[in-house]
C-alpha cells in the first residue's frame, strides 16, 4: 500500500525521480553522547524498510539510467559521507545482508590514523575527567564554562562549540580545537577513520568510492586555487589507492550558497566528474544538475513515517 504513492511520484522513464540518502556513521551501538545516531541494528531495520518499498541502486548506474530515461520506479541511492571506520566495520556487511551497494565519499586527509575536528571536539568532551570546563581562554564569543555532569550536558556542549567553531578558517579552527583538546586533558581516539586498506576492502566488498576532499573544508570559505587542490588531491589519493577512476564527488558540508557555491560546482565539472551530490534536501529529476543533486533521509524508524517522509520530499521536487 505505501509503494502506491511513491511510484506515482517517484515513476519509471522519462518522469523518474532518483532519491538519494545520506549517512555518515553507523555505531556497533547506540551511543550515550548521541542516541539518534544509527547503529547496526537500527541500520539493519532500516535496510530492511528500504528495501521493501523502493528499488536500491549504486549511485554512478542509477544517474546514468536517469540520464538516458532508463531508471527503474522508486529509485534509490545510499550514500555515506567522510570516511568513518565503522562504515567499513559495520555499514558494509549490513548493506551486503540486504544485496545494497552504497557509496562512501571519503576525505583523504583523515586516512590511516586521522581525526576530523569535529570529532576531535566530541572527544574531547566525552573523555574529558572534568566535571566542568572553562572554555573562556579560546577567545570565542559564546564559550565559557560548561558543566559536564550528564551525557546531556556533555551533547549541549559538543553541539555549542561545534556551532562557534565550524566557520572558522581551517588555521584558526584547527588551532581552537587543539586548545580545546587540551583543556580537556584526555587521551583522544585515533582510529576512528578508515584506513588505506578498509576504503580497498570497501571496494572489493562491491561499494563505490567517492572524493569528499582532503581535510573537509567549507569550500565557499577557500580562495579557487585552495578548493581546486582540495577537491583534486582527494580524486588522485583515491584513484592511486584504488588504481582505478574515481567519478564522484561530495561537497563537505553541502548547503548550496553556504558550504559551496558555483565557483565549486565548477571546478568539479572541469576535474572530470560524472556527478556530484549536495545535502540540500530533495530528489533528483531528469534535467536536474548533476553536480548538485540533492539528498534525504528521513529520521523515522517505522515504515509508515518513512514511507511518508520520503513521498514528501519527493512532493517537494
Amino acid at each position: 500500500m505505501l509503494n502506491l504513492p511513491l511510484t506515482l511520484l517517484s515513476p519509471a522513464g522519462a518522469r523518474a525521480r532518483l532519491s538519494i540518502l545520506i549517512f555518515h556513521r553507523v555505531l556497533p551501538q547506540p551511543d550515550p553522547l548521541f542516541p539518534d545516531e544509527i547503529d547496526a541494528q537500527g541500520f539493519d531495520h532500516l535496510l530492511g524498510i528500504v528495501g521493501s518499498m523502493f528499488n536500491v541502486l549504486p549511485l554512478d548506474e542509477a544517474v546514468a539510467r536517469l540520464d538516458r530515461g532508463g531508471l527503474p520506479a522508486r529509485s534509490l541511492a545510499i550514500t555515506f559521507d567522510d570516511g568513518y571506520a565503522d562504515n567499513c566495520t559495520q555499514a558494509m556487511p549490513i548493506l551486503q545482508r540486504h544485496g545494497m551497494t552504497a557509496t562512501f565519499f571519503i576525505a583523504t586527509g583523515f586516512l590511516d590514523g586521522g581525526r576530523m575536528w569535529n570529532d576531535t571536539v566530541i572527544e574531547a568532551f566525552r573523555r574529558t575527567p572534568h566535571a566542568r570546563l572553562d572554555l573562556s581562554p579560546l577567545g570565542l564569543q559564546g564559550l565559557a564554562e560548561f558543566t559536564l555532569l550528564t551525557p546531556a550536558q556533555r551533547r549541549a556542549a559538543v553541539d555549542a562549540v561545534l556551532g562557534v567553531v565550524k566557520y572558522l578558517s581551517p588555521p584558526e579552527r584547527a588551532s581552537k580545537v587543539q586548545q580545546l583538546a587540551d583543556l580537556a586533558g584526555a587521551p583522544l581516539a585515533d582510529d576512528l577513520m578508515m584506513s588505506s586498506a578498509q576504503v580497498r576492502a570497501l571496494r572489493a566488498g562491491g561499494m563505490q568510492i567517492g572524493a569528499h576532499t582532503v581535510s573537509h573544508p567549507i569550500l565557499a570559505r577557500l580562495d579557487r586555487d585552495e578548493a581546486r587542490r582540495e577537491i583534486a588531491q582527494s580524486k588522485a589519493t583515491l584513484e592511486a589507492l584504488l588504481g582505478e577512476r574515481v567519478g564522484l564527488f561530495a561537497y563537505p558540508n553541502g548547503k548550496p550558497g553556504q558550504d559551496y557555491g558555483p565557483e565549486a560546482v565548477q571546478i568539479t565539472r572541469e576535474l572530470g566528474f560524472d556527478a556530484a551530490v549536495s545535502t540540500a534536501w530533495g530528489a533528483t529529476r531528469r534535467d536536474s544538475d548533476r553536480f548538485q543533486l540533492p539528498r534525504f533521509t528521513p529520521w523515522d524508524r517505522t515504515p509508515a513515517r518513512f514511507g511518508a517522509r520520503m513521498a514528501g520530499n519527493l512532493l517537494r521536487s
